[in-house]
């Protein structure tokens, strides 16, 4: 085979030396445009997962870098004017430029023709004369752009402006600095490579940016290669006090915009590409060398194990994509946190600390105890001492155990004390007739209720007839609904003390439809449904109905629905309400753009658009009794374009609270049926960070949240107040108490009823008693959770008062080195 390679970074020189190691009688061509010694770059971050891999596939280049590797195992964080420190996470960093020396070594010793200070011949030109090329030609790829139909890219040019620089200051471990100052925040990304440099990022926000100086400074063109000199030199003054006297290094550094991209496809024809040409994932989650090096192997590997090159890059991209998306997920979380990183200038700096340290979801609460146990009982004890005024930090001393876990503390709600944090949100059964809800809701509610957590919610109950989403759905209209929506509360309280919360609603154009089916989608009812009113004269998808717009008099028999809803909800016993303005239903349709076209006093800007939700927030609020929480649910985004932006959110949820809503439960989507929401683990928490640490207003996360650890991340973080869990409730209605269980709670949080304390601890799995046998003749020695990088110094502990921490709690988790 005649194989052509584009660019001689790390990655085509990888797969080069792989290709030729596993087929030797292959002719394989690198052409790289830069001479052979031209430095580029700084540091590259490895994980033990690639370093695995690269053991594995090349025991020589393993060998060869992993002697120059700088290893430490500490993230510093720096943070208003203290130092925080969480260990136990361990990296290894290297030169990029000693690597690429390996590399070029290697491919040389193979038999590889390296043609540098050569730019490669047209890709079409070498399609035609190799049995396959290999575009490693980065995140300008003239090779993606030759075949943009093929390759389908799409490039999502962010906003905050950065420069890589290097700097002789070499730091002892993975360092942030996030300071405010007169212009904005600055933040820094810096780690050390070598027992002489340190890899150094200084990024700001875009209006930070200009009010610094920097848009003067680099309002010129600048040569290819050339550095920001003057940039560089403001930098060394802004940030002189972390740089302890050493000194700013560029290399063809200058400000620019962090560009994510991705790809319809990776391959076209007999042209594929490699690392930054196919993906990007943002510096703050790790390195594109490293991603571009797993690419070469998988690549190397699928073209040695099928028989033809089209089998083999079907395979290889069929290999790489999901773990490439799985990280462009995380490192899409990092990147917006780092982008808003000033709404959380509120925040203490343990709780900023464990915010930073958890936020693209990889890490999680349980994840950061089981690396450093000392440094989470730390945070745990400071927002516990927060909680109770000035009080004693709870568990966060030496001995005292673990301080209860976030997800059992309790929380004060309107005039309504939760014994915990943990909400089951509206779980719709479709059991009603004719809106009475029958045994099958009490049964679950009851269940729920027993379950442990600090609030349920009974599910999307009709304020009216025409109000129902399906002829499944319970109401609140009339005597009978209210009678045994009483009853029902009444037999959940015989066995337990739980708040019962009801969520009242108009469905709108989300009705009629039938009962949904396993599929989860309601089909039109057709005969036998009743006339839908919405904002505006738009079916919800093909094939539904199209709503009648509703009349002012409508609108106002609307809001009388709700009103007297919520007197009956009050009568009936329920604790607390939420009003389901979210997910298309008649109120939302009001507040998006894509679904209310109106042109009257309930249309068009914002404020008409918000003109009916608070109309009915003001009659509820006013029916529902004082004390009791009121709380309304929204959905934040529409996932379709043209719809609510996150500044429309924010607003919304201000109008809301200022009308008398207690907390807002921040769901998305569900607005419109073309949507196209980036499902995944906990997606929707972004948007209750949002509201609660830009409007101050207590909020809800929802959605995919169903483990207990990242309940409890979400909480310690200050994402959420409440996490609202639904369908694990629905696979174990005793899903609070099993998490209790499962961290060894067993505090007033989470009371197991009477009759099943027999159960409050997890059974045994299988094997349980099983002892294992020694089988080592030496002992080997734990690693120490905190390992610092000092070149030329052996390891030792380091005493609390040498740790650089500004309180003793810092000084705990970094007392050990």
């Amino acid at each position: 085979m005649r194989v052509a390679v584009i660019g001689g970074g790390p990655g085509g020189l990888y797969f080069a030396a792989l290709a030729k190691q596993l087929s030797p009688d292959w002719e394989i061509t690198l052409w790289e445009r830069n001479a052979r010694d031209d430095a580029s770059g700084f540091g590259v971050v490895f994980s033990d997962e690639t370093l695995d891999g690269i053991a594995q596939g090349d025991p020589e280049v393993f060998a060869a870098i992993s002697a120059e590797f700088a290893r430490w195992s500490d993230i510093d964080i720096h943070f208003g004017g203290e130092v925080r420190t969480s260990g136990g996470h361990g990296f290894a960093a290297l030169d990029r430029n000693r690597l690429r020396e390996v590399l070029q070594k290697r491919c040389a010793g193979l038999g590889v023709d390296v043609r540098y200070g050569t730019p490669a011949p047209p890709v079409g030109e070498l399609s035609a004369t190799h049995d396959l090329v290999v575009a490693a030609d980065g995140v300008r790829s003239a090779t993606r752009e030759a075949f943009p139909a093929g390759f389908r890219p799409e490039l999502d040019e962010r906003h905050c402006r950065y420069m890589w620089l290097s700097t002789d200051r070499v730091f002892e471990a993975f360092t942030f600095i996030v300071e405010q100052r007169d212009f904005g925040v600055v933040q820094v990304h810096a780690y050390p490579y070598s027992d002489r440099r340190s890899t150094f990022i200084v990024e700001l926000e875009e209006q930070a940016w200009r009010r610094a100086g920097f848009e003067a400074l680099a309002g010129r063109e600048f040569g290819r290669g050339e550095s920001d000199e003057e940039s560089v030199r403001r930098c060394e003054e802004i940030l002189a006090a972390h740089l302890d006297g050493h000194r700013l290094i560029p290399n063809a550094s200058r400000w620019i915009r962090f560009t994510t991209v991705r790809n319809a496809s990776w391959r076209h024809g007999n042209v594929v590409l490699l690392g930054d040409a196919a993906h990007t994932a943002h510096f703050s989650i790790g390195s594109g060398t490293k991603l571009a090096m797993e690419d070469a192997l998988a690549l190397a590997a699928s073209l040695h194990e099928h028989p033809t090159v089209d089998e083999a890059l079907a395979a290889y991209e069929s290999e790489r994509r999901p773990v490439v998306e799985s990280t462009q997920r995380a490192a899409q979380a990092s990147l917006e946190w780092f982008e808003t990183i000033g709404r959380y200038g509120g925040q203490g700096p343990d709780q900023f600390a464990f915010n930073l340290l958890t936020r693209s979801r990889r890490v999680t609460y349980g994840n950061l105890r089981a690396r450093d146990a000392a440094f989470v009982d730390a945070v745990d004890g400071a927002l516990a001492a927060a909680d109770a005024g000035d009080g004693p930090p709870a568990g966060g001393t030496p001995g005292a155990g673990p301080a209860v876990p976030p997800m059992f503390r309790p929380l004060r709600l309107g005039g309504l004390t939760l014994r915990n944090r943990i909400v089951v949100p509206p779980l719709a059964t479709y059991t009603a007739v004719d809106g009475v809800p029958g045994a099958f809701t009490q049964a679950q509610l009851t269940a729920q209720a027993l379950g442990g957590a600090g609030l349920v919610f009974a599910g999307m109950t009709a304020v009216a007839p025409d109000g129902r989403a399906t002829p499944g759905c319970p109401g609140l209209w009339n005597d009978a609904q209210e009678a045994a929506w009483r009853t029902v509360l009444g037999e959940i309280r015989r066995s337990s003390d739980t708040p019962i919360g009801i969520q009242l609603t108009h469905a709108g154009r989300r009705g009629p439809t039938e009962v949904p089916g396993p599929d989860g989608v309601g089909r039109p009812l057709g005969a036998g449904g009743w006339p839908a009113i919405a904002a505006s004269a738009l079916a919800w998808d093909r094939g539904h109905p199209v709503p009648r717009a509703a009349t002012p008099a409508e609108l106002a028999a609307v809001t009388a629905d709700f009103a007297a809803a919520a007197a009956r909800a009050g009568r009936a016993g329920f604790d607390a309400l939420e009003l389901q303005f979210g997910h298309g239903h008649l109120l939302s349709g009001f507040l998006s753009p894509l679904t209310n076209h109106r042109t009257d006093g309930y249309g068009g800007p914002l404020a008409d658009r918000l003109r009916l939700p608070l109309e009915v927030l003001a009659a509820v609020r006013a029916a529902w009794p004082a004390g009791r929480p009121l709380i309304v649910r929204i959905s934040a985004a529409d996932w379709a374009e043209g719809g609510t932006t996150e500044e429309d959110a924010v607003a919304i949820c201000r109008a809301l609270a200022d009308g008398g809503a207690d907390a807002i439960d921040v769901s998305t989507g569900e607005v419109v049926a073309h949507q196209r929401p980036p499902y995944g683990r906990s997606y929707q928490t972004p948007f209750a960070d949002l509201i609660r640490n830009t409007t101050g207003v207590p909020t809800i996360a929802v959605g995919a949240i169903s483990g207990h650890d990242d309940a409890n991340s979400i909480l310690l973080a200050g994402r959420a107040d409440l996490v609202a869990v639904g369908r694990a409730h629905l696979y174990d209605p005793l899903w609070t108490l099993h998490a209790a269980a499962e961290q060894g709670y067993a505090g007033p949080g989470a009371p197991w009823p009477g009759p099943w304390q027999a159960g409050r601890r997890k059974p045994p799995g299988p094997r349980a008693d099983r002892v294992p046998p020694r089988l080592h003749l030496l002992r080997t020695e734990a690693p120490p959770v905190h390992r610092r990088w000092r070149p030329g110094q052996p390891a030792r502990p380091v005493p609390a008062a040498d740790s650089g921490a500004a309180d003793s709690r810092a000084a705990r988790s970094t007392a050990s080195r």
